[in-house]
């Protein structure tokens, strides 16, 4: 397992380079910078220095004052919440939403391990498949690629998108970089998204396909939910129906496109048809260009 890991991520080496380049310019290039100041030790007061940093306790030992020395924190965590859920499998370009959701997660995972981020996450289906917290190094990189690349879509039917978002906050101990790859196909997100929002900088990433927005013209089609097992037939080859699935698609999409702005995510539409990792460079790039 750990060979064809090693392969894995020396196939998305280039690609993980440019993306975690993208991750430290523009509007995250302040996160990058320092989350705050962290104590490193004390020295003799000097002349000068402000009286609000004297280490009183220090001081009383030692019988003259010293003060107490800060460090910036230059580490950014990062954290992906991925959903593999049933309506995952689902998809008609080059893979499915799940291999999607899982190539993304793992170019960000390399991507943080370049940039010398903790990296952490949450997979996630009718329950919380995996989680862990952010934490540095290859080895751990190398760890997440290889529980996403045996992650199997669906096993348990349902989606916990809200308690991932909820599991996500907890685990969290300063702001970070989070990324929530799902296909939004759930209700009750909305909540626990925006309070994940209060404290971290969060990118919804939503997995989308061409079915989304048109269906071949095939007569009548039996049509299934993965998550339910209800089942009907539908019309595929009437206009007045593929209108009708079109604009219900692009309602859809609005509104989970207001919703994410409304409570203070960033969003990002990938489709199954596209390469994750150029879209992804392309989000960065483009957020670069418009502070400038």
């Amino acid at each position: 397992m750990k060979k064809n890991i090693s392969k894995r991520a020396s196939l998305l080496h280039l690609s993980s380079v440019s993306l975690a380049e993208g991750m430290k310019n523009g509007s995250f290039k302040s996160l990058y910078r320092g989350q705050g100041i962290e104590f490193s030790g004390v020295r003799e007061y000097l002349r000068g220095d402000d009286v609000r940093a004297i280490d009183w306790n220090v001081t009383a030992r030692m019988g003259k004052p010293f003060v107490k020395l800060f460090e910036e924190e230059r580490e950014l965590d990062v954290f992906v919440v991925a959903d593999a859920s049933l309506s995952m499998g689902t998809g008609s370009g080059r893979q499915s939403r799940f291999e999607t959701a899982m190539e993304c997660a793992s170019l960000i995972a390399l991507a943080s391990f370049y940039n010398a981020s903790p990296v952490g996450a949450v997979v996630f289906d009718g329950k919380l498949e995996f989680f862990c917290a952010p934490k540095p190094g290859k080895n751990h990189s190398l760890f997440l690629l290889s529980q996403f690349d045996k992650m199997v879509c669906g096993e348990i039917p349902g989606s916990v998108l809200d308690n991932a978002l909820r599991g996500a906050e907890k685990l969290l101990r300063k702001r970070s970089l989070v990324f929530v790859i799902s296909d939004f196909r759930v209700s009750g997100w909305q909540e626990p998204f925006a309070h994940l929002c209060l404290k971290n900088d969060v990118i919804a990433v939503k997995i989308t396909d061409s079915l989304d927005e048109k269906i071949p013209s095939v007569g009548s089609v039996l049509f299934s939910d993965p998550e339910t097992g209800f089942e009907c037939v539908l019309p595929s080859s009437s206009q007045k129906f593929s209108r009708l699935w079109r604009e219900e698609n692009e309602r859809r999409n609005e509104k989970w496109f207001k919703d994410c702005i409304q409570h203070g995510g960033m969003p990002l539409f990938i489709s199954t048809a596209q390469d994750p990792a150029a879209e992804l460079i392309k989000f960065f790039s483009g957020r670069e260009r418009h502070l400038m």
